[in-house]
């Protein structure tokens, strides 16, 4: 698929990147929307993708210098092979019912909730939500060992898990359920579809983007800090 996605791309004057793996596809691009937009609708005739959702953020510069699409073994590195959301994925939280549990401090079963930043500990610094559990991570391989060194302050609580876009959140709740927490859920759609469907409630500062905008404030335009 990499080179026919990538002339596609570069027919339409498209930058950013585009990752393969196993377990499925990730990408940022930046163009005219109707370019972006005409790119989608073609990767979606692929039965395998017809269900892609996607993010929209606008921004008055092209955010990226290339266009990349790019092969690899994980879309972002775990080193834990036997993490395949394909083959399940973790119960997601839609933002409306995060703000919601947040709001109230429970979920609806009257457990405790706790927010878990699944992001390295730099981005983390740009903004996250009050009070969440940081680990302060390096890397996103560091996520297995962090987590059962700390399992014993998640249980008999509510997880939430989140990260950028939906990606790191989704495969640490699996592998949370994995160690045996049964309470475990992601936001569906990461910071930000949370930011824009909810806005920034129960959320301090900014979203770090892998793009030259830096971070994104709740209206999802670039806040450079």
């Amino acid at each position: 698929m990499r080179q026919a996605l990538l002339d596609r791309a570069l027919n339409l004057d498209l930058k950013g990147t585009v990752l393969l793996a196993p377990e499925g596809i990730n990408l940022f691009l930046a163009g005219a929307a109707t370019n972006v937009r005409t790119w989608l609708d073609d990767l979606r005739r692929d039965a395998r993708l017809a269900p892609l959702q996607t993010k929209e953020s606008w921004s008055e510069t092209q955010p990226f210098k290339l266009m990349r699409v790019k092969v690899k073994s994980e879309i972002i590195r775990m080193n834990h092979p036997t993490i395949r959301p394909a083959l399940g994925r973790a119960p997601a939280v839609p933002p409306q019912t995060v703000r919601r549990w947040l709001d109230q401090g429970h979920d609806d079963a009257g457990r405790p909730v706790v927010t878990l930043d699944t992001r390295n500990a730099f981005e983390i610094d740009y903004g996250g939500f009050r009070g969440a559990i940081d680990w302060r991570l390096d890397k996103f391989s560091d996520f297995p060992q962090a987590a059962q060194d700390h399992l014993d302050e998640l249980r008999d609580k509510t997880v939430i898990s989140y990260c950028t876009g939906g990606i790191r959140c989704e495969k640490a709740a699996i592998y949370l359920r994995v160690l045996g927490l049964d309470s475990v859920y992601q936001i569906e759609g990461g910071i930000l579809k949370y930011f824009e469907e909810v806005g920034d409630a129960h959320y301090q500062g900014g979203c770090f983007v892998f793009d030259d905008r830096e971070a994104l404030a709740c209206d999802l335009r670039p806040s450079g800090s």
